[in-house]
């Protein structure tokens, strides 16, 4: 799933630009006792993802109105623009209700369904990670993620296990228990640090596009491997049953021989 089209710098400048005003809209409710309302899928939303996706919404409406839009908290319109942006005001809502910087804002920009642009942006800490044109930064540095080989030395990351359902939850135990330790629970962060070189696997199951596309570009770019857990592309799709983000080849066939049986 390797982008082919550049990103002309007019979007490359509009990406950076509504993650600047999303950062704006969320940082006033950060560790701010706030109301929660559930989704239909029970999962949370405030005023704070909610603000942030209808600044960014505007901005490319002024903008860019010919381009297709798909948000998490408001939805799909032109979805069969050749230019398409995917936004997750907030990716780890949970985290930022708790008061953890384990949490970020996802853009993602896609060109006949294929991603060109990805970039995610901690609002507290301004961590800001960026792929595009096959470069992958963190605040404008180049970084790469790590190739160490070994299984047996590798830390995975995962967002939500519960996520996993019971044959999910059994592949994923079967792996966790040939690396050296597993964490849990830093959505979109996560990806960050594979990116940058701090851990090697990020897993995932039953995710959407808003979660998984903004990381893609960023994680390839830096060395990464993206496919599912049958080793296969992803697809340009609305949900993903399996996500296996691996540092390198290697580390990815080891992970893939246990997460396909």
């Amino acid at each position: 799933m390797n982008a082919q089209t550049t990103c002309p710098p007019v979007f490359l400048a509009l990406a950076h630009a509504m993650a600047d005003a999303a950062a704006e809209a969320i940082r006033p409710w950060f560790r701010r006792r706030i109301a929660v309302d559930a989704k239909a899928d029970a999962s949370p939303v405030t005023i704070a993802d909610r603000d942030a996706e209808t600044v960014m919404r505007r901005m490319i409406e002024a903008e860019c109105p010919e381009h297709g839009i798909r948000g998490e908290e408001f939805g799909i319109c032109r979805a069969d623009a050749d230019w398409v942006w995917v936004l997750d005001p907030i990716d780890g809502t949970k985290s930022f209700l708790s008061g953890s910087f384990a949490f970020g804002t996802q853009v993602a920009l896609l060109h006949r369904g294929k991603p060109v642009l990805g970039l995610i942006n901690q609002p507290i800490t301004g961590e800001r990670w960026l792929g595009v044109d096959a470069v992958a930064t963190l605040n404008g540095e180049p970084i790469r993620t790590l190739d160490r080989m070994r299984l047996e030395e590798a830390i995975l990351y995962t967002s939500a296990p519960e996520q996993f359902g019971c044959a999910g939850r059994e592949r994923f135990d079967a792996l966790a228990a040939r690396v050296r330790f597993t964490r849990f629970s830093h959505d979109c962060y996560a990806a960050g640090l594979l990116a940058l070189g701090g851990i090697d696997l990020l897993v995932e199951s039953n995710v959407f596009d808003y979660d998984i596309l903004p990381q893609l570009p960023i994680i390839e770019a830096a060395g990464g491997v993206v496919t599912d857990w049958e080793g296969r592309p992803l697809a340009d799709a609305s949900r993903y049953s399996t996500v296996l983000m691996a540092a390198n080849e290697e580390i990815h066939r080891a992970a893939l021989d246990i997460l396909s049986r």
